[in-house]
This record gives structure tokens, sequence and C-alpha cells, in this order.
């Protein structure tokens, strides 16, 4: 894992830690719609003691299905620009903050490879929405390098970088 320490007598990400504190200290809760990642950022923050306080909840939206059911995504935006897509991210992250009642919301979705990619979409392209109750909500596009894993990593570790950059300058 990168970025690691040693919190309270477990090993976590140094940015979930951050941003547990933050929010706790705040007395402000986070959701997350994952694809690409699986949980693999939720479980980032559930690492950190105290995640309890600050973590409303995350939906692990793997499939088109899901993405449109359960973070209303529109049909429209899958058929035309897909799931991997600025478009794409900005729904998942205001569904799963309307849906979990939070007070941000983050978003992940990609491809991870080692296929998967489409014309203009190279492995390792990733898309990350950021929301927040104030009516916030922007994508950032990335395209990281390495294997599956590593492009699932580097997505967490960078998701965890912007939401706390975008609640500290707040």
């Amino acid at each position: 894992m990168s970025n690691c320490c040693e919190y309270d007598g477990v090993i976590c990400n140094s940015n979930a830690v951050r941003l547990v504190k933050l929010l706790s200290d705040r007395h402000l809760k986070i959701a997350f719609a994952e694809s690409l990642t699986g949980g693999m950022l939720t479980s980032m923050l559930v690492d950190v003691p105290g995640s309890s306080s600050v973590l409303d909840g995350s939906v692990v939206s793997y499939s088109n299905d899901v993405k449109m059911s359960k973070l209303k995504v529109p049909e429209s935006v899958l058929n035309s620009v897909g799931a991997v897509s600025a478009e794409c991210a900005v729904y998942m992250a205001a569904g799963v903050l309307q849906l979990m009642l939070s007070d941000f919301a983050v978003s992940v979705t990609g491809i991870a490879g080692p296929g998967g990619e489409e014309p203009g979409k190279p492995v390792g392209t990733v898309f990350i929405g950021l929301a927040d109750k104030s009516g916030f909500n922007k994508s950032y596009r990335f395209v990281f390098e390495g294997n599956r894993t590593d492009v699932r990593k580097a997505t967490c570790d960078k998701a965890m970088e912007l939401i706390l950059s975008h609640i500290e300058n707040l």
C-alpha cells in the first residue's frame, strides 16, 4: 500500500487518516461510488479507526445496470459516451451523494486493464468525480500507468488527494 502510516496501532493509508480526521473534526460525512476499484477506496477509509463516524456508505457499481438503477446515471449517457467518461463520473458522484444523504461524495470509473481499452481511452484511463451538498460536482481525467493493481491503487490515492484538497479549500 502506498502512502502508509501507523495510526492507532493500525497500518493505514496516510491520506485516508487525514480524511477521517478532517471529516470528523468538521462533523461531516462522505460516500463513495466505485466501479474499477471495486470497493478498494472504501476499504482504505474503513481501515482507519474511527471511520464509522464519517462514512455513510458506498456503492460498488461495476455494472451499468447498477449505475443506472442505484446511482441514476442516465442510460443515454452510458450509450453515448460510456461508463468511462466525465459525464458518468459526475452522475455517479451526484447519485451516491443523494442516495446516502452525505456531505461529500467521490466516484471512480475507468479501465484498469489488462484489456478493455477503447478509442481515446487507453488502459489506465480513469475519471474521478467529486460532489458536495452545496451543488459542486466535477470530474477529473487521469491516465495511470502500470498493471491492473497499480491503476486501481493510483486511482484510490488520487481520489483521496482530490477530496482532501476540495474539503480543505472550502
